[in-house]
């Protein structure tokens, strides 16, 4: 199943991939006689999933049965405008930084630091503002503030039930499901203000999508390939499995006396192969495009453009 959010005239809409079409969960709901489905926003999915996800399975698999009798609600996703899943998340987006061995590693060389050790015992968190979220294939506008504007391809879910001091074995009760991301950062910004934030949370640096896969239709989070390309090169080739923390140990870290709500949102890091740190180091420009995948989360695409 993969549910998604679109724009139609202005307006927020739930979509609903019925094969390789999208229809307006609605419309779907209502001319296969469920109006009881036509659910208007994705937060009251995540809010009423548990009653109604084995319906929405139903309804889906009578839908892909009779595509003859839905095809004329039936969409094109070349024709819509894609939103991110969650356009509105209760918080900042909640992020990992160096959570995979081989990023941390290229990293160090690149700045050419040479520790005794590294310092990976605990999660490192930083958040980007909502104000950064996008959809799938909508435009980067080049930041004027920046010359090394870089990507990092990642995994992302949604929180589903709220919870506090969440214990490892109960994570994924708690999680909704995952997509793609791209954590676009300005690095010269990052390394001027020596911290996180400033250089991560610029407006429009965080592509999200295409779609949510709900957690009972996707495979092991903890074990799905993971690949960054730039105008068609592979950058990021890796497998979630190469996580330093994983999605338990993140999500409960996380929550210690700290509440996640329905449709928080939560990055889980970028494997190496990011602009920065190639031997010759590449930045983003207008005309780039980059695409993200995740292993049967669909590809997220963006285009750079100029401002």
């Amino acid at each position: 199943m993969k549910i998604l959010n679109y724009n139609y005239r202005g307006l927020e809409r739930v979509g609903l991939y019925v094969g390789d079409k999208i229809s307006h969960l609605s419309r779907l709901a209502g001319l296969l006689g469920r109006p009881d489905l036509a659910i208007p926003s994705m937060i009251e999915i995540l809010r009423n999933w548990n009653d109604i996800s084995s319906d929405l399975e139903s309804l889906l698999k009578e839908a892909e049965d009779n595509t003859d009798k839905i095809k004329s609600i039936l969409m094109n996703p070349g024709d819509i405008e894609f939103l991110p899943p969650i356009t509105n998340p209760p918080k900042n987006i909640m992020c990992m930084g160096l959570n995979y061995k081989d990023h941390v590693e290229e990293g160090l060389k690149a700045k050419d630091v040479r520790p005794q050790k590294m310092e990976l015992d605990e999660p490192i968190f930083f958040t980007k503002s909502p104000s950064t979220l996008i959809g799938h294939n909508v435009n980067f506008p080049m930041i004027s503030t920046s010359e090394k504007l870089d990507y990092e391809g990642e995994l992302a879910f949604v929180i589903g039930k709220p919870g506090k001091n969440i214990a490892k074995d109960k994570v994924y009760d708690h999680i909704f499901g995952y997509c793609c991301s791209n954590d676009l950062c300005a690095r010269d910004i990052q390394r001027r203000h020596k911290q996180l934030f400033k250089g991560k949370t610029l407006d429009f640096t965080c592509p999200i999508g295409p779609y949510l896969v709900p957690k009972e239709f996707y495979q092991d989070p903890m074990n799905a390939s993971i690949k960054t390309w730039v105008n068609g090169e592979i950058r990021q080739e890796s497998n979630t499995k190469m996580m330093i923390h994983d999605i338990p140990s993140i999500v409960s870290v996380l929550s210690e006396d700290f509440t996640l709500e329905t449709g928080d949102i939560i990055m889980t890091g970028t494997p190496s192969g990011v602009g920065y740190a190639r031997d010759v180091p590449s930045f983003l420009k207008p005309g780039d495009v980059v695409e993200v995948e995740v292993e049967n989360l669909g590809k997220l695409r963006t285009e750079i453009i100029k401002n």
